[in-house]
C-alpha cells in the first residue's frame, strides 16, 4: 500500500488525484490532504479519502473544518504543517499541485526528502528548475510529470538514448482565442479566458492558457526537467489536444503519446508507471476524431511565445521575474484592473533592465521574485488598475 498527499488538493488536479486513487483504493491510502481557503471541498474529499491529516494553509479556513473531519483525521494549518505532511516517512508520493511559486517550499522539502513527486506545479521548475532538479539528482527523488505535455514527453523518451534528441515537441491547444480576429482581443473579458474549450483547469491556468503563458512556462519547465539545451524545445499548435507531447530524433522518428484529453492520465502515469493503471478516461477513437490538425504558433497572437525566447537563452534570473510578473498580471486581468493584452505586456515591462544572472540559494529566488512582483504592481499603477 502505497500512502500518498496530496498538496493542493482542492483544486483541479486534486480532484482528478482523488477519483484514481479511489479506483485503486487497494493499492494508494492518503496520508494527507492539503489546500488553502475551499474548506467545503476539502470537507467532502476528507470524507471520501479519510486521510490521516488535512492541513489547509489559511487560518480561516482550518477553523471552520475544526470538528467537522471523519474520526482519525487530524487537522493542520499553515506552510509548515503541509511541509511536514509531504516529508513525513510514511509517505510514499507527494502530489504536488499547488498553483503558483507559493507550492515550491512543500514540494522541494518532498524532493530533498527523496519522495516520488508528482509534478503538477510548473512554477517549481520554472523558478527554481536548477536547484530543483539539483536537490533531486542528490537525494534520489523520482520527479515525474503530471502536465499532460510533460508526461506525455516522459513516456515518448523511455527507452530512448538521450544523446539521439533533436526536437522535444509540447502541443498546445490554443486556448479559446486561437482563431479570434486578433484586432478584438483586447475585448475580451475574465469570463471568456477562463472558458478552456478543452479541459477543466483552475482559474489561473485558463487564462495561462488563453495567453499561451502556460506554453511559455512549459518550455521553460521541460529545460531542466529533461535537461535538454532550450534550441531542442518547441511548441506546435494542435486544437483537438490528442497529441499530447513528440519526440523527434536523428534519424527522424517522431514518437508521440496520444489520449482522449483528461488529467485522469498523467496522474495515474505519475503515481505508477509500471504495470499501468487503469485512469477511467475514456479509450482513444481515432476513426471517431476524423483528423487531427496542428499549425504553426503565431507570435503577433500569442506574443508570450515570443518572449519566452529571451528567456530560454538567458540565465535563471529572467525565468523568474517571468512567472512572477505573469502570476501578478495573470490576477490582475481576473480582476479586471488590467486588459488581457495587457497582460504579456507586463511580463516584458519588469523583464525589461531584469539582471541576467544564475541563481544559486532558494533565498536568491524569493528576493527576485518578490522585486519582481513589486515592480509588476507599479507598472500596473500606471494602466490605472
Amino acid at each position: 500500500m502505497k500512502r500518498i498527499t496530496i498538496l493542493g488538493a482542492t483544486g483541479s488536479i486534486g480532484a482528478s488525484t482523488a477519483d484514481v486513487v479511489l479506483r485503486h483504493a487497494d493499492q494508494f491510502a492518503v496520508h494527507a490532504l492539503v489546500g488553502h481557503r475551499n474548506h467545503g471541498r476539502m470537507l467532502e474529499l476528507a470524507h471520501a479519502l479519510k486521510p490521516a491529516w488535512v492541513v489547509m494553509t489559511d487560518a480561516q479556513a482550518a477553523s471552520a473544518l475544526k470538528d467537522k473531519l471523519p474520526t482519525g483525521t487530524r487537522l493542520g494549518c499553515d506552510m509548515d504543517a503541509a511541509i511536514a505532511t509531504a516529508t513525513d516517512a510514511s509517505v510514499d508520493i507527494v502530489l504536488a499541485a499547488m498553483v503558483g511559486s507559493v507550492g515550491l517550499p512543500a514540494a522541494l522539502a518532498a524532493v530533498r526528502a527523496g519522495k516520488r513527486v508528482a509534478l503538477a506545479n510548473k512554477e517549481c521548475l520554472v523558478t527554481a528548475g536548477r536547484l530543483f532538479m539539483q536537490e533531486a539528482a542528490e537525494s534520489g527523488a523520482d520527479v515525474v510529470p503530471v502536465d499532460s505535455e510533460h508526461a506525455a514527453v516522459h513516456q515518448c523518451l523511455v527507452g530512448h538514448d538521450k544523446g539521439s534528441i533533436r526536437r522535444i515537441i509540447l502541443t498546445a491547444s490554443g486556448g479559446p482565442f486561437r482563431d479570434r480576429d486578433v484586432s478584438t482581443m483586447r475585448d475580451i473579458t475574465p469570463e471568456q479566458a477562463i472558458a478552456h474549450p478543452n479541459w477543466d483547469m483552475g482559474a489561473k491556468i485558463s487564462v495561462d492558457s488563453a495567453t499561451m503563458m502556460n506554453k511559455a512556462l512549459e518550455l521553460i519547465e521541460a529545460r531542466w526537467l529533461f535537461g535538454v539545451a532550450p534550441d531542442k524545445l518547441s511548441a506546435v499548435i494542435h486544437p483537438q489536444s490528442v497529441v499530447h507531447g513528440m519526440v523527434e530524433y536523428t534519424d527522424g522518428s517522431v514518437v508521440a503519446q496520444l489520449a482522449e484529453p483528461d488529467m485522469r492520465g498523467p496522474i495515474a502515469y505519475a503515481l505508477q508507471m509500471a504495470p499501468r493503471l487503469a485512469s477511467g478516461i475514456p479509450f482513444l477513437d481515432l476513426a471517431a476524431h476524423g483528423r487531427l490538425d496542428f499549425q504553426a504558433v503565431d507570435e503577433a497572437r500569442f506574443p508570450a511565445m515570443r518572449l519566452v525566447k529571451a528567456v530560454l537563452a538567458g540565465a535563471d534570473s529572467l525565468a523568474i521575474a517571468f512567472n512572477a510578473a505573469n502570476e501578478v498580471a495573470n490576477q490582475a486581468f481576473r480582476d479586471r484592473r488590467i486588459g488581457f493584452m495587457d497582460i504579456v505586456s507586463l511580463v516584458e515591462q519588469v523583464m525589461q533592465g531584469c539582471e541576467d544572472v544564475s541563481v544559486q540559494t532558494l533565498d536568491e529566488v524569493w528576493s527576485r521574485d518578490r522585486e519582481s512582483r513589486v515592480k509588476a504592481e507599479s507598472i500596473i499603477q500606471k494602466f490605472g488598475g
